[in-house]
């Protein structure tokens, strides 16, 4: 599904219904369309449709919201494809189903494994990004933690080495944009001015540090961004992140905070974003609520970490090398039972988030404006604003999917 269509050509659109973005909420509100691009998001007081002549209503059901299209920045995959597998035809089939369900712009992330997996899936993926279709590529790996790899496959597990991470980055051809590390593993620090030098966003995870080093390194990394930023190879607004906050590290304890309690206190001092996977399985829907109260939305990215198996029934699917089986939704690696990926859509996460007590538009925000800001394409995604690309989700009451907009062209929703 090329990008490369004249967006001045899309059709002009009228939507209707609460507007939630920003992290706000306006009731009776409007949304205008034109040449692909928003014209109007605002109050529908303040709309004069004499100025949009030729403009189709969209119809939509009473108590419909508008959202903007969801940013997912840690995806392995969905609908039989897997990004890791480095099969185009099957990565193309992954995107549209996420595309269709809502998420118009991801990271299409990588698991460890061997080096020349890793550069044939980043040569794949590359032409992905130069069609528009991805935002670019998320390295889980392979720079983690033994101890904490979680599904990650241990035998491809390494300390950082500049120079497959050299060679990593010359096959992305600039389209890695982040890469989780495990700050405890000797040449972490080179690893993170490489990175910085290069545009990609560090992101702590899958480690067993201990909570000073955690926050040092945190802090490290947010200096280098924004030295990096100030020669324009960051937004204004990056961050590191931390991949799925309290998944792939220790527990938090009160007499040893690890690696979570320095993420808390840095994202609540808005020093870093930390992702949540708020599907309900791999965090309880009260700690979700607790960290949107303790850290604000503004310092969340709510991810899906989903996989093959997203969209499809359960049954036995692959998650880079390793063999997986999914039941009752629940991803898990046949070989030990670990977690290994979601199953849930970005917009299932945002219903399951909002379900557990947070503010729906809180929850919006933490899904568009706040992952759009770690790709550093807040004036582009993740709000709805004049001028910005016209990116839209019309849901119900119940936040079911209703319409998806995709640079202002219809998109038929997936089921």
């Amino acid at each position: 599904m090329p990008e490369s269509r004249d967006p001045a050509s899309a059709p002009a659109y009228l939507l209707r219904g609460a507007l939630l973005s920003n992290g706000a909420a306006t009731a009776d509100a409007v949304v205008a369309v034109s040449g692909g691009r928003i014209a109007y998001a605002g109050p529908g007081s303040g709309f004069d449709a004499a100025q949009f002549p030729g403009a189709a209503e969209l119809p939509l059901p009473p108590g419909a919201s508008l959202l903007p299209g969801l940013v997912d920045i840690h995806c392995h995959g969905a609908a039989g494809g897997g990004f890791p597998t480095g099969d185009s035809q099957a990565c193309r089939e992954a995107v549209d189903f996420l595309h269709r369900s809502g998420t118009t712009s991801l990271l299409a992330s990588l698991v460890t494994a061997s080096g020349e997996e890793l550069l044939r899936s980043l040569g794949i993926l590359k032409v992905l990004a130069a069609e528009g279709l991805i935002a670019g590529v998320h390295s889980e790996g392979p720079f983690l933690s033994t101890a904490r790899c979680g599904a990650q496959n241990p035998l491809w597990l390494r300390d950082p080495d500049p120079e497959l991470l050299g060679h990593m980055l010359q096959a992305a051809g600039g389209t890695l944009r982040t890469m989780t590390y495990a700050p405890e593993l000797p040449g972490a620090s080179e690893l993170l001015r490489m990175l910085a030098d290069h545009g990609v966003t560090p992101s702590l995870g899958h480690t067993d540090a201990d909570a000073r080093l955690a926050a040092a390194s945190l802090t490290e990394a947010a200096d280098l961004i924004g030295s990096a930023a100030a020669g324009g190879r960051f937004g204004p607004q990056a961050r590191p992140t931390v991949t799925h906050l309290f998944n792939g590290m220790p527990p938090l304890h009160h007499r040893s905070p690890g690696p979570a309690g320095a993420s808390l206190r840095l994202a609540a001092a808005g020093t870093v974003v930390v992702e949540l996977i708020g599907d309900g399985v791999h965090l309880d829907p009260e700690t979700v609520r607790m960290v949107f109260e303790v850290v604000g939305a503004a310092n969340i990215a709510l991810v899906t970490d989903s996989m093959a198996a997203t969209g499809l029934p359960d049954g036995d699917y692959e998650l880079g090398p390793s063999a997986v089986v999914v039941h009752d939704g629940v991803a898990t690696l046949r070989s030990n039972g670990a977690l290994a990926g979601g199953t849930a859509t970005l917009l299932e996460v945002v219903r399951t988030t909002v379900a557990a007590g947070v503010d729906p538009a809180e929850a919006v925000l933490a899904a568009t404006l706040v992952p759009a800001s770690v790709l550093g394409l807040e004036n582009e995604i993740g709000a709805l604003r004049t001028g910005m690309r016209a990116d839209i989700l019309a849901v119900d009451a119940d936040f079911e999917l209703v319409r998806v907009l995709r640079g202002g062209r219809i998109l038929d929703a997936s089921a």
